[in-house]
């Protein structure tokens, strides 16, 4: 009975390190950020993370599309995310920590919309208005 017991209670704690993991910056290339400037092409505001996807065109000329992520929708409302922040079509500037492996992946750090509405990217800033502008984005 106490192996038993020992086994569900191990089991137990050590569940929940795969998903700490999951959630780490290891995958990203911290402090070495990149500045995007493209046009948006979806928005996907939902769990676990919210997904900005961007096509970008290179000096080659060549568009390479990005997916930007950052936390889920609880955390970011704070910053100024919504469900409709974005819409196909919009030209925004996103600074990213991109991925590692050079794929174009990336956690947002700021996106800057056309408008100039400044967004932060880990749901701890407030959304910014442009420069003598109130009101909402």
């Amino acid at each position: 009975m106490r192996v038993r017991l020992f086994s569900v209670l191990a089991a137990g704690l050590l569940l929940p390190l795969p998903l700490a993991a999951h959630h780490g910056g290891a995958a990203y290339e911290v402090g070495k950020p990149v500045t995007l400037k493209g046009i948006v092409t979806q928005w996907y505001y939902s769990n676990p993370h919210c997904l900005l996807t961007v096509q970008v065109k290179g000096e080659d000329g060549a568009v390479v599309t990005w997916i930007a992520e950052t936390q889920g929708p609880s955390i970011m409302f704070p910053a100024g995310y919504r469900r409709d922040t974005f819409k196909p079509g919009d030209q925004v500037t996103v600074t990213v920590d991109p991925a590692k492996n050079g794929r174009p992946v990336g956690h947002i750090r700021e996106v800057i919309t056309a408008s100039g509405w400044t967004l932060g990217g880990g749901g701890q800033s407030i959304a910014k208005p442009p420069e003598g502008k109130q009101g909402s984005l």
